[in-house]
């Protein structure tokens, strides 16, 4: 592997009605999750007898008594709350919010495309179930409220179990905390509550609580120990929830990338003699959920972080420190060029280290700059998220002070302009207005890569098998989940189908069968049984 390894996100879209307080958000987020039904998928159950929401990476098991309700995801729903998605995806009814999962893809650059139709996905939901209910229902997103409530936006990565899930930790804490220095998705107000005026790096760091744990909705960990991995044993699923709902293509790609190429090191430096041990002592934080609300306050993007060891480092240290660790490795297992760069194995792999170190320099030329120097700084603007964002409501911020207004960073009509920059309606988003000075990680084909990823399943995943059979049989399908479908016989009686290898059910080994067998007419599982026969 390189960046190059199956992974996916899934999105939490906040629902509201307009001049409706007492909206109830369950309520919405069914009617969003029914309408994103065709018509012939809505009786597909979910199967969630892959799931174990209660096994822990750190070699244990949390007894269900103990557990809170909303740890239990694995608990079949009494009503349908799951629609699996035209591109092999899923979108349910998560807790009091519509949820998005991506199917299943293999580098960042795939990964973003098919987060990105998420949002296409859930739009014409949201203006369907506001057609069918004649009230109008809208989408954010976004990860906070401003008093108190926050919801996900999560990164599952596919890794080798054989790592020590305490170097996983160790090294994916470091980097968690300081990746908003170019992930960062800005929120105005500090503290959960918004109880103090200002803006910050990031949307998510306010709610972050703990370490590490296997809880996701209270006491919320910088590394969540949850151990599913929906894939063979020889694999576990990294599931990441500190992230934020980026609008922007490149700190997506970044978010996921830099975080694969990390995990990367972890599976390589044992077969190239690299002490890992020794990086992972040089960026161990003192105290890691204080520096990721600190990264993520610090606008100067230059305070001092205390180290395990008693020294200190800033963020962008930090992640110079790892972005160098990965081309340490490389440089032993891949060779160099006569300029010392690794011979990266991939396009994707060389593409995602040059944006790591172009944002690490973005960040430095921001860190130099006084404010007003900051406004001007549109190609870094074009890349970081957070300064776009500031550099849009702090323009606004101006204006009104020079109309004699008083302009904190509290002032409603900014606090009104941040949710506009989350709004998926594009008639009223204020992103979408500002979309064409980003940088756009398809160039002009990136809406049309969008459009065609909300409808097809990538090629190089059981997401394509999953979605052909979906679309093809729907009538015969009786279950699905990532790991799993279950198809009824023409005698009645079910027959279940084995994805758990998320590489192996691909178009190019699969659709030659399917393509045959329906052709031919025969049911759904003898055609599962030929594609488990090779033929």
């Amino acid at each position: 592997m390189s960046v190059r390894r199956v992974m996916g996100t899934e999105t939490e879209y906040a629902v509201s009605r307009p001049g409706d307080r007492y909206a109830n958000p369950v309520r919405l987020s069914f009617d969003v999750v029914a309408a994103a039904d065709d018509g012939t998928r809505g009786d597909i159950r979910w199967d969630y007898r892959q799931e174990d929401p209660v096994n822990d990476a750190r070699g244990h098991r949390l007894d269900r008594a103990a557990a809170r309700p909303d740890m239990l995801t694995d608990a079949p729903q009494l009503h349908i709350t799951n629609i699996i998605a035209p591109n092999g995806g899923r979108i349910y009814v998560d807790h009091a919010h519509p949820e998005y999962s991506a199917p299943e893809t293999t580098d960042p650059f795939e990964a973003v495309r098919y987060d990105h139709a998420g949002d296409l996905l859930m739009q014409h939901a949201a203006r369907e179930a506001s057609r069918r209910t004649g009230k109008p229902i809208v989408l954010h997103r976004n990860n906070v409220d401003g008093k108190g409530a926050s919801w996900g936006t999560h990164e599952n990565y596919m890794m080798l179990r054989a790592v020590p899930f305490d170097q996983v930790t160790a090294l994916m804490t470091a980097h968690l905390v300081t990746r908003q220095l170019f992930t960062g998705s800005g929120r105005i107000g500090l503290g959960e509550r918004c109880e103090h005026a200002g803006f910050q790096l990031s949307q998510r760091a306010d709610y972050i609580h703990a370490r590490v744990g296997l809880q996701t909705t209270f006491d919320r960990p910088i590394i969540n120990t949850r151990d599913e991995s929906h894939s063979t044993d020889e694999y576990r699923r990294l599931h990441v929830i500190v992230g934020d709902a980026n609008r922007m293509d490149v700190p997506q790609a970044l978010k996921l990338g830099t975080t694969s190429m990390l995990l990367w090191l972890l599976e390589t430096a044992a077969n190239e003699s690299y002490d890992v041990n020794a990086l992972l002592a040089s960026v161990a934080l003192s105290d890691p959920v204080t520096a990721m609300h600190e990264v993520s306050h610090d606008l100067t993007l230059a305070r001092p972080l205390p180290l395990a060891d008693g020294g200190t480092m800033t963020a962008w240290q930090i992640q110079t420190r790892l972005l160098t660790a990965v081309c340490e490795v490389a440089a032993m297992r891949y060779g160099t060029d006569s300029h010392g760069t690794p011979l990266w194995p991939d396009t994707q792999t060389r593409r995602i280290m040059e944006m790591w170190r172009r944002a690490l320099v973005d960040v430095a030329m921001v860190r130099h700059a006084d404010n007003d120097t900051r406004l001007t700084m549109t190609q870094e603007g074009a890349r970081l998220e957070w300064l776009l964002k500031w550099q849009v409501l702090e323009r606004m911020r101006r204006r009104l002070a020079s109309s004699g207004h008083d302009a904190a960073w509290s002032d409603p009509r900014i606090v009104a302009l941040d949710l506009r920059w989350a709004a998926l309606d594009p008639e009223t988003s204020l992103f979408d207005a500002v979309k064409p000075h980003t940088e756009r990680l398809d160039g002009s084909d990136a809406d049309t890569l969008i459009r065609h990823a909300s409808s097809q399943a990538p090629d190089s995943t059981r997401a394509w098998l999953r979605a052909y059979i979906v679309r093809e049989y729907a009538p015969q399908v009786v279950a699905a989940s990532w790991s799993r479908l279950t198809v009824r016989e023409t005698d009645g009686s079910l027959f279940g189908f084995d994805m758990s290898n998320p590489l192996q059910w691909t178009r190019e080994r699969c659709e030659h069968a399917v393509c045959d067998g329906l052709a031919a007419g025969e049911p759904v599982a003898d055609i599962l049984r030929d594609i488990i026969d090779g033929r």
